[in-house]
């Protein structure tokens, strides 16, 4: 299979598996107003997942379309980040995670504006509005809640304490982010973290959080060597229906 079909993939997957996550508080949010900003947040992702897989179904030529790459594949054919699979637990645990990711994902959208691929360009400019509209609401929730009650700046240390070991995969560079690099298509993850990791230490002085120091990392999302049991529980709910009445359409 070709990099910038595996490339698409990466890309197309982390935000379906998070959107997917956000949307299970549709309708459960803490206040009103959270229910409400998570469903949009959730579509806002779905949104970018139809054109990245959209588009990784055209480059792959077997007739495949985005609705069939989210809902036809099992587990091990996923290419999300470890991270992004991983249960909500409660809300300041989603939007620890969300944070996390946002700050990545709105540096990494702002390199692929200048993508040699003219696509993908499109899409990360398409995409990343939304990106920095998530990044400063997640931001300014993790602040609220770090820099709030001594329960919720427990949970929010306790969620970054419990998904800091995700974080090295979001930069890990492997042959496909090296074909990437070298078509000019995408820039080495690497290449990001110095950006990443101001934002991050920005917000949590601003929460009064302490950054963990263990540098261990999880691996094998992004190449689908290793995935959690999180995942297959969480497609098992997303592609049933699809699963169980094979090409229905509404």
């Amino acid at each position: 299979m070709s990099a910038l079909y595996e490339f698409l993939l990466r890309q197309g997957d982390n935000t379906l598996v998070l959107g997917h996550r956000v949307s299970e508080w549709c309708g459960i949010g803490p206040v009103l107003e959270e229910d409400i900003a998570l469903a949009n947040t959730a579509l806002d992702l779905i949104g970018q997942t139809q054109m990245w897989l959209g588009y990784a179904g055209e480059v792959e030529g077997k007739g495949r379309s985005a609705d069939d790459l989210a809902y036809l594949r099992d587990p091990h054919a996923f290419r999300n980040l470890l991270m992004l699979e991983t249960t909500n637990r409660d809300f300041g645990n989603t939007m620890m995670r969300q944070f996390l990711f946002d700050a990545y994902q709105v540096q990494f959208l702002a390199a692929l504006e200048k993508s040699s691929d003219q696509r993908v360009a499109d899409i990360a400019t398409k995409s990343l509005k939304e990106a920095q509209y998530h990044l400063e609401r997640s931001s300014d929730i993790v602040i609220a809640l770090g820099d709030g009650t001594d329960e919720s700046k427990e949970k929010m240390q306790d969620a970054l304490n419990r998904l800091w070991p995700y974080i090295g995969e979001m930069f890990e560079s492997d042959s496909i982010d090296q074909a990437m690099v070298d078509a000019g298509i995408a820039p080495d993850p690497a290449s990001i973290r110095a950006e990443w990791d101001q934002i991050i230490q920005r917000v949590m002085s601003d929460a009064y959080l302490q950054l963990p120091e263990d540098a261990f990392t999880h691996l094998g999302g992004k190449n689908g060597k290793r995935h959690t049991e999180h995942l297959g529980h969480m497609l098992a709910t997303m592609q049933t229906l699809q699963r169980s009445h094979p090409g229905a359409t509404w």
